[in-house]
């Protein structure tokens, strides 16, 4: 048990670690994919950038072509308006093109083309342009960084020099590079700079111009573009770039990133674009971070709530198998081992006895007079008897010994004693049967039982033994205590075996008997009702009556009560009390009634008209369903009417299993049969089993007929009985009245029937067909009555 509770465990932390490690792997998954979208979009965002840088550089280079282009077309207006005798060919640009033209096309590309500075330079970068000091000393200052640059575009250059100092060359339009003008990436005084330089030379100057032209000859112009002002917030606002600024170094905040910008022509960092990106991943993640964070605290959550609920289904699994192998081997009721457990014990004790130095007994423990107990005051009652006792047992049984329930009423106990100490067996037993003894108080103090218990003993063999054999001579002592007059413990003697063995016998030749029942179905059928009961080797079942007088009219009979008697060609005459319990302990007591009832209803259709047959029925046969059908069925067959027939059932009968009989004796009243309660006074004596029963007799009981004249208060007994009778309208019939007194008592309280020694004992048919009130037989049937 405890490997599987192990292991159950091991498999919900298993359940439990893989969950919140699936749980786990999808908050990282959704950080991952939102890193990896972020890492997209801020390398797009780095790519944006220097296509942007790129194409800054080529708008500048174009921009400052079409600028200088347009500034040669002026010149060559121009020039073409002078009156010279030389032609407009030789004209150079620089003779054209003097300070002030130098200066307003300058100005023209500040102000109109938005560039922070622009130059008109010779080829040897001296400024050719009228400017005042403060823009001379500016372009001292930046003159050393645009000098190589300026150098690799005069005429001569190695083209593969000059093409190869910037790449943003090569992306440039034709028209651009056939007249060589370029931008570059640069730092100027300390900052990133786009500066761009186009020729002011007619094409054909710089080409095929013989002499070559000198550098003070050539004229260009130098624009330029601060990337850290205007350009830089251009270049924010298209590209979406949040915050962007220029720095020197790479030093971001936490929350920004930094684009390097390098020189076009030397390759060298010129500085960083530092800006907040926009990253959409974390955008996403941070707006769905608390919700996925909240979902994954309830899913968690719940998963735990989940984990608990099977640990607790499991526990109770556990539980439950725990409490069901308890189940299988212990008693319901009293908590008790079961008869399996019992025997388990029992087997593994005759198992152990080569090798034990112990001396074992059990006992068979039977209470006594439970039945009446459970019948008159019901099952509740009876469950809570059985438990007391099973209490007061527990309470006196040492801790090795083994108390169990192994039926209804019947408990066995298993009972180790060192050595052979087989007083130690006497002693316990004589305390449970003196413990069972006292009285027991159920429904609160309201019903006090005494029952008793009987205690049948045997020793367990020293060298072992069957366990069914042992069982089988406890069986026997307790039968042996029962007969002895019960309330005593009896250990086991070989001799006793032959009285069980006798009861047995006795118990099978009573089958016997009925075995020629036409509807027993036990052997043979087709015998007729005249050859039931009887067998040459078993002897006859018969039918006495015992007639019941009216307490008028002369104590004229009004009928007589059927009473079965077993004529034993070994045993003798057995009155019913020595039989009857076996009949009920072989299943065959339904089948005896029905006879008797067959055999009565018969023998009493041959009757006077105006008397009736009284017959015992059992609660057993009450139980039956259809009953009451079994009963017009005999009523049809004989053919006595159904108000001849009185049925005499004890409070017992009505005790239990109330709801079903009360039915099945509404039923037969309604058709006419009469119900009578027998021994009233003795059990319950509940008015209500007179109310909600129907009944239409009651009987006293011949206990409180015997006390009349005897003691003082038993004609206050009788008086109140009656009174209540009479009250009611029911019927009286008195039982056991011997003497004329009691007679004449009876009938001056009301009773309306008499019955006892005093009229007649109880006498076989043809004596009783032999009084005259009984001797109207119809015609045929003398002779089926006497056999």
């Amino acid at each position: 048990m405890y490997r599987a509770a192990n292991a159950s465990s091991s498999v919900l932390w298993l359940i439990g670690g893989i969950g919140l490690a699936t749980l786990g792997l999808v908050v990282l998954s959704g950080l991952w994919a939102g890193a990896e979208s972020d890492a997209a979009a801020l390398e797009r965002q780095r790519s944006l950038i220097n296509q942007r840088l790129h194409e800054q550089v080529d708008q500048v280079a174009e921009a400052i072509d079409q600028v200088s282009s347009g500034y040669m077309a002026l010149l060559s207006s121009q020039v073409s308006r002078v009156p010279s005798p030389v032609s407009s060919g030789d004209v150079l640009a620089s003779e054209v093109a003097g300070p002030e033209s130098a200066e307003t096309i300058s100005k023209i590309v500040v102000a109109v083309f938005g560039y922070d500075q622009a130059f008109v330079v010779d080829g040897n970068g001296q400024l050719a342009m009228r400017s005042g000091p403060e823009v001379e000393a500016r372009y001292r200052w930046i003159r050393p960084l645009l000098l190589p640059l300026l150098r690799e575009r005069q005429p001569g250059a190695n083209p593969a020099r000059r093409m190869s100092s910037n790449n943003v060359l090569a992306n440039s339009s034709e028209s651009s590079s056939r007249r060589g003008s370029f931008a570059e990436l640069m730092r100027l005084e300390g900052r990133p700079t786009i500066a761009g330089i186009a020729p002011i030379n007619r094409a054909e100057d710089l080409s095929s111009r013989e002499p070559p032209l000198t550098p003070q000859d050539m004229r260009y112009l130098i624009a330029i573009r601060f990337l850290d002002g205007a350009a830089l917030d251009d270049l924010s606002r298209e590209q979406g770039l949040n915050g962007a600024r220029f720095a020197r170094s790479a030093d971001p905040d936490p929350n920004e990133v930094a684009v390097q910008i390098d020189a076009g022509a030397t390759g060298e960092p010129i500085g960083f674009i530092v800006w907040s990106p926009d990253l959409p991943g974390s955008r996403v993640i941070g707006r769905l971070l608390p919700a996925l964070l909240g979902a994954a605290l309830v899913i968690a959550v719940l998963f735990l709530l989940l984990l608990k609920r099977l640990r607790t289904s499991l526990i109770e699994l556990k539980l439950s198998e725990a409490n069901a192998r308890h189940l299988a081997s212990h008693d319901v009721l009293t908590a008790l081992p079961n008869r399996a457990y019992f025997s388990a014990q029992l087997e593994e004790c005759l198992a152990k006895k080569p090798v034990s130095d112990q001396r074992s007994a059990i006992a068979l423990i039977d209470l006594d007079r439970f039945k009446a107990v459970n019948d008159r005051f019901g099952h509740a009652a009876g469950d809570e008897l059985i438990r007391t006792a099973a209490e007061r047992m527990r309470s006196i049984i040492g801790p090795a010994d083994v108390l169990a329930r192994i039926g209804g009423d019947e408990f066995a106990l298993l009972i180790c004693t060192s050595g052979r100490e087989e007083n130690t067996l006497g002693d316990k037993c004589k305390a449970l049967v003196a413990e069972l003894s006292r009285p027991f108080h159920l429904r609160s103090g309201e019903v006090v039982a005494h029952i008793g218990g009987s205690a049948g003993m045997t020793l367990l063999p020293p060298s072992g033994g069957s366990a069914s054999e042992i069982l089988r001579q406890a069986d026997v002592a307790l039968y042996e205590a029962k007969n002895q007059g019960r309330g005593r413990s009896v250990l086991f003697q070989p001799d006793m075996e032959e009285g069980r063995d006798a009861r047995e016998a006795l118990k099978g030749e009573l089958r016997k008997l009925l075995e020629n029942s036409p509807d027993s179905g036990l052997g043979q059928n087709g015998q007729s009702a005249s050859t039931f009961g009887f067998d040459e080797n078993f002897g006859k079942l018969d039918l006495y009556y015992q007639t019941i007088h009216r307490a008028s009219d002369g104590y004229k009979p009004s009928g007589a009560e059927a009473l079965i008697r077993w004529h034993h060609p070994r045993h003798g005459f057995l009155a019913p009390d020595e039989f009857i319990p076996l009949a009920e302990e072989g299943g065959l007591l339904e089948l005896l009634g029905r006879w008797v009832l067959r055999e009565a209803c018969s023998a009493a259709a041959s009757w006077s008209p105006d008397t009736f047959v009284a017959v015992n029925v059992s609660p057993s046969q009450l139980r039956v369903p259809g009953f009451e059908d079994v009963v017009e069925t005999v009523l049809l067959e004989t053919g006595l009417p159904p108000s001849r027939l009185e049925l005499e059932v004890t409070e017992s009968a009505l005790i239990e299993d109330s709801r079903d009989i009360a039915g099945a004796l509404r039923r037969l009243r309604a058709r006419g049969v009469q119900v009578s309660l027998d021994d009233f006074g003795t059990g319950y004596s509940s008015l209500s089993h007179l109310m909600h029963f129907g009944i239409d007799r009651i009987k006293i009981d011949r206990s409180f007929v015997a006390l009349l004249g005897a003691r003082a208060d038993g004609a206050a007994l009788v008086s109140g009985l009656l009174s209540l009778a009479r009250t009611l309208s029911i019927s009286t019939t008195a039982e056991g009245v011997e003497t004329e007194a009691q007679r004449d008592f009876l009938v001056a309280l009301g009773c309306t029937d008499l019955q006892g020694f005093l009229f007649s004992k109880p006498m076989p048919l043809g004596e009783l067909q032999a009084r005259s009130e009984f001797s109207q037989l119809r015609s045929g049937e003398l002779g089926r009555a006497q056999s």
